[in-house]
């Protein structure tokens, strides 16, 4: 896309389109302050939950990997006895009604690509709506003790404990200017407000904290067998996701080869046909986990899923553990 080569790359158009893009970015700005500045006053009036909220967000337009993070808090906290639940706004479908509860009949096409994936790995109850305060208030008869939101950071109308920023770390911010001259959503200030900054496969920043997404065996979407994606000869590749070429890197570091890759915009729902067509280019057709949860449904027999997971340093577990305990230890309380 010529919009992420002016934000990412510097690409030459911009000073063509700057006389429009600037002032235009200047407004974000100003609106994007003036938003948060009206809750924050009380102007404007949000939620607060019975439990601890945690919102994992990024300030910079595009997918940085904010969903691992999600699924690694969850299934952490999972292990210790804690019962998250996670919500979405579902960027990308459209429900008949909300909240919309995610489950294993959901159709993404209603529930969206991520909360149906979330769901799929961690079993924690996922909860839809636009209005996240709405999913919270429907989580609540789960049972759960903690709140995990999948993005949000700028959706100030939900009251949240902790907040992360998960940074693309080749990329970072771009241009460092707003949308649309550039690809932030708030300003780099707001680094210095949070609880943690994730780092995603760059080099970390102080005070960042570096993750590494690790991929396991690719999966075979129609009977579950698992490989080397190495051992998939000629092998055609696609991403649905935030940058495309993260994915196809992933592959090339595991020693796959593709024959064809295809990237396409994040969240796209697929053609059965288009996915056909673009597996008969080779002999198997490898897709992140996030579009299989998309295509499953009609799947082909040579058609695999490469799973990553986020890891982390386990002094940096520990203290982002250790946060979180304290947060939903003390919640409720005068001293909280």
């Amino acid at each position: 896309m010529v919009v992420e080569k002016i934000w990412f790359e510097n690409h030459p158009l911009k000073y063509l389109l700057w006389p429009l893009l600037w002032p235009l970015s200047q407004l974000f700005a100003y609106i994007a302050r003036s938003r948060r500045d009206a809750y924050i006053q009380g102007k404007k009036s949000s939620y607060k939950a019975p439990v601890p909220v945690i919102v994992v967000g990024n300030i910079t337009a595009g997918g940085n990997g904010k969903t691992p993070v999600v699924i690694w808090l969850v299934e952490l906290l999972q292990t210790l006895g804690y019962r998250p639940g996670v919500v979405s706004r579902g960027y990308g479908a459209k429900a008949a009604q909300y909240p919309l509860i995610v489950d294993d009949s959901t159709s993404t096409a209603h529930c969206g690509d991520e909360p149906k994936l979330i769901f799929k790995r961690t079993g924690a109850p996922v909860a839809v709506d636009p209005k996240r305060a709405q999913a919270v208030k429907a989580l609540l008869s789960y049972d759960v003790d903690v709140i995990i939101t999948d993005d949000g950071l700028q959706h100030y109308a939900l009251q949240r404990d902790i907040e992360f920023i998960v940074v693309d770390g080749k990329r970072r911010f771009g241009n460092e200017s707003s949308i649309p001259l550039g690809p932030l959503r708030e300003p780099l200030s707001r680094l210095n407000e949070v609880d943690f900054v994730i780092n995603n496969g760059g080099v970390a920043k102080p005070l960042e904290i570096k993750m590494t997404l690790t991929p396991s065996l690719a999966v075979n979407l129609a009977n579950g067998q698992r490989m080397p994606v190495s051992q998939l000869k000629e092998l055609v590749a696609m991403a649905g996701i935030g940058h495309p070429p993260r994915f196809f890197k992933t592959l090339e570091s595991l020693g796959a080869k593709p024959i064809f890759s295809q990237g396409f915009a994040d969240h796209q729902a697929f053609e059965p046909s288009e996915l056909k067509a673009l597996a008969n280019r080779g002999q198997h057709l490898i897709m992140t986990e996030k579009d299989a949860v998309k295509c499953a449904d009609y799947a082909q027999d040579n058609w695999w899923y490469l799973p990553v997971s986020a890891s982390f340093d386990s002094q940096q577990e520990a203290r982002i553990l250790n946060r979180i305990k304290e947060v939903i230890e003390n919640y409720g309380s005068p001293s909280a």
